[in-house]
C-alpha cells in the first residue's frame, strides 16, 4: 500500500499514473525508455496526421513518408479581417468628420482657413450665381422674343391678306405687312443670337465652373477631416505622457501627418483649377458679351433703317396719291 502511494504520488507530480501509461504493445512502433519518447518513425507521424486530419482555412503540403513533420502554410491575408479593418477605420473616420463638423456649425472647435483660396472660392460662388439668374433672365427673353416674331409673323400675314382683299388700301396693307414681315425676321435672328448666348453661358456655370464646384467640395472634406485628426493630436498633445498614451500619441501623428498631405495636395489641385478657371472665365465672357451686344445692336439698328425707309416710301406714296373720291353724300 506504501508503495502504492508513493507512485500515485510521483504520478501526479509527473502528470501520468501507472494506469494510463498504456501498454508497450500498443505503441508498438515508439522506442520509450522509462517516461520520455526518444524516437518516433513517420508512419506513426502520418497516422497521427490522417486522424487529425487538415485543416478547411490551411492548405497543407504533402510529404513523403520519411522526409520530416508536415508544414501547413497560412494565409496572412484574410478577406474579412481586411473588410473588418476597412469598416472600423471608415467608422472612427467618419465619427471624427462628424464631430468637427457638428463643433463648427455650433462655433466651439477651430477650423483651417486658407486665407489665399477661401476667398476666391466665395467669389466664385457668387459669381455662379449671378451668371445664372443673368442666364434665366436671357433665356425668358429668347422665349419671349420667339414668341412675340410668332405674333408678328401671324399679324403680317393678315396684313397681306388684307392687302389683297382691299384694292384701296392696298399700299398702306402692303407696307405695314412688310414691316412686320421685318421685324419678324430680325427677331428671330435676335433670338438665335440670344439662345447661342445662354448655351455658352449654361456651359461655363453647370459645366466648368461646377467641375470646379465638385472639387471644391472635396477640398471642404479634405479640409474637416484634416482638422478632425488635428483637433485629436492637440487633445493628446495636452494630456499626460505614459506608455499608454504614447503610442496612441505616435499612431495620432502619422495619421495627422497622411491626412495633411493628403488635404496639401488637395488644396494645390483646386488652387491651380481656379486661377485657370478665371482666366477661361474672363476669355469666354469677353466673346460672348461682345457677341450678344452686336446681335442686339444689329437688331436695333436694322429695325430703325428699315422702318426709316419704309415711312419715306409711304410718306412719298402719300404726297404722290390723287385727291380722294368725293363720298356718294357729295355726289348726291
Amino acid at each position: 500500500m506504501e508503495g502504492a502511494e508513493q507512485r500515485g504520488g510521483v504520478s501526479q507530480t509527473s502528470g501520468v499514473t501507472e494506469e494510463e501509461t498504456p501498454p508497450t504493445e500498443t505503441n508498438s512502433n515508439c522506442n520509450h525508455t522509462d517516461d520520455t519518447v526518444t524516437s518516433c518513425p513517420a508512419e506513426a507521424m502520418s497516422e497521427v496526421t490522417m486522424e487529425t486530419g487538415p485543416s478547411k482555412d490551411l492548405p497543407v503540403t504533402p510529404q513523403q513518408p520519411g522526409s520530416g513533420p508536415v508544414v501547413v502554410q497560412g494565409n496572412n491575408r484574410n478577406p474579412a479581417s481586411e473588410k473588418l479593418q476597412r469598416v472600423r477605420k471608415w467608422s472612427i473616420t467618419t465619427y471624427k468628420c462628424t464631430r468637427q463638423a457638428l463643433s463648427e456649425k455650433l462655433g466651439r472647435g477651430s477650423r483651417t482657413v486658407d486665407l489665399d483660396l477661401g476667398p476666391r472660392l466665395e467669389l466664385l460662388r457668387d459669381d455662379r450665381q449671378r451668371y445664372e439668374n443673368v442666364t434665366k433672365l436671357a433665356q425668358t427673353l429668347a422665349n419671349q422674343l420667339a414668341q412675340f416674331t410668332v405674333t408678328q409673323k401671324t399679324l403680317g400675314d393678315a396684313f397681306s391678306d388684307l392687302s389683297i382683299k382691299t384694292p384701296k388700301l392696298h399700299v398702306e396693307f402692303g407696307l405695314n405687312a412688310e414691316a412686320q414681315k421685318f421685324l419678324c425676321k430680325s427677331g428671330e435672328t435676335l433670338a438665335e443670337a440670344i439662345n447661342a448666348f445662354t448655351s455658352d453661358m449654361n456651359t461655363l456655370v453647370n459645366k466648368t465652373i461646377e467641375d470646379t464646384m465638385i472639387n471644391a467640395k472635396k477640398y471642404d472634406a479634405a479640409r474637416i477631416e484634416y482638422d478632425a485628426y488635428r483637433v485629436d493630436l492637440e487633445e493628446l498633445n495636452l494630456g499626460p505622457r505614459d506608455a499608454i498614451t504614447l503610442p496612441k500619441l505616435e499612431q495620432a501623428q502619422k495619421n495627422f501627418q497622411c491626412q495633411r498631405e493628403k488635404y496639401e495636395k488637395i488644396r494645390d489641385d483646386l488652387s491651380v483649377k481656379v486661377k485657370l478657371l478665371e482666366e477661361n472665365k474672363v476669355k469666354v465672357l469677353h466673346n460672348q458679351l461682345w457677341l450678344l451686344h452686336g446681335a442686339v445692336a444689329a437688331h436695333s439698328l436694322s429695325c430703325h433703317s428699315f422702318l426709316e425707309q419704309n415711312m419715306r416710301q409711304a410718306s412719298e406714296h402719300l404726297n404722290n396719291a390723287s385727291v380722294d373720291d368725293p363720298s356718294w353724300l357729295e355726289e348726291s
